[in-house]
Order: C-alpha cells, then sequence, then structure tokens
C-alpha cells in the first residue's frame, strides 16, 4: 500500500510539472518564432512589452503647469496609438505625475489633466476608450528628488503602462 501512495504522488508531481511548460506559451525558450500572446519579452520582439517601453516609448514630459500634448509628445504617442492598435490584447493604464513644486491637491489635479490629455489623443488616433484607464500619482512617485530643473522636468510626466487584456 506505502507503494501505492509513494507512486500515485510521484505521478501528481510529475503531472503538475508538465502543466509548468513556459513554450506552450510562445515565449522565450519556446524554439517558437515568439508572436504568441505573451511574446518573448525582449526589446527585440515588437509585441513584448520590453520594445514599448524601450523602442516606442512609454512616457511623455510636460513643461510647468501644462497638460498640453507637445509636437515632440505626439510622435512618441502616435508610435503607442500604432503599437496598440497592433497589439489588442493589452490594455493600459496612463499615470499622471507632477514635479515636487505646489501642493498636494494642486498636482494630483495637474497629474489628472496629463493622464487624461494622453488618453483623448491615445484615443483621436484609434485605441479604444475601455481599453485605456487613468490615474494621478500628483507628486507622489519622483523618479528623482531633488531641487534642480533636470530633476523637476523628469517628473512631469505620464506614463503608459501596459497589461494584458486576457488577465481578469
Amino acid at each position: 500500500m506505502k507503494f501505492l501512495n509513494k507512486f500515485l504522488m510521484v505521478g501528481a508531481v510529475l503531472a503538475l510539472a508538465a502543466c509548468n511548460d513556459p513554450s506552450r506559451l510562445g515565449g522565450a525558450g519556446s524554439g517558437g518564432t515568439g508572436a504568441g500572446i505573451i511574446g518573448t519579452g525582449l526589446p527585440s520582439d515588437p509585441t513584448s512589452v520590453a520594445y514599448f517601453q524601450q523602442a516606442v516609448g512609454d512616457r511623455v514630459l510636460f513643461a510647468v503647469d501644462q497638460s498640453t500634448i507637445s509636437t515632440e509628445n505626439q510622435t512618441i504617442l502616435n508610435g503607442q496609438a500604432q503599437w496598440l492598435t497592433a497589439n489588442a490584447d493589452y490594455n493600459a493604464v496612463i499615470e499622471g505625475h507632477a514635479d515636487e513644486q505646489g501642493t498636494r491637491e494642486y498636482n494630483l489635479a495637474l497629474g489628472a489633466r496629463r493622464a487624461n490629455s494622453v488618453r483623448e489623443y491615445l484615443i483621436s488616433r484609434g485605441v479604444a476608450g475601455n481599453r485605456l484607464k487613468t490615474v494621478s500619482f500628483g507628486k507622489e512617485r519622483p523618479i528623482e528628488i531633488c531641487s534642480e530643473e533636470a530633476c523637476y522636468t523628469r517628473n512631469r510626466r505620464a506614463v503608459t503602462v501596459l497589461s494584458s487584456g486576457l488577465t481578469g
């Protein structure tokens, strides 16, 4: 009887191990083309989040107290819209941020205006609105902390964060 229990336990472990086969997703190490939903995750894979972040650009910067889309931002956002249109399995949350100058309340409102500005621009370029959400962090999540314009500039931003639309 002990042998049968051990045999069943080993069989169950092997069955569970077979369920953990990353090649079934078409991802890295699968020997496939990487064209599956998950992609390879490498910056060279045009369907990957890493490609979106590095090649397309996941953020746009704003001038002081501004939420308008500049010409430079339009170029980046046009690329984001094209990528999101081609990769319909992804949704995005657009995070609005501000520098440390000003009150918390003002910067939360400014971050919201920046995120909404990006969302509306992406919608105008053909991305479905139900795939885009916004959140404002105001000055609560700076990239850099210092009292210099160079830091302030990097903190005045909207960041497009991707997530798989297939997860519940």
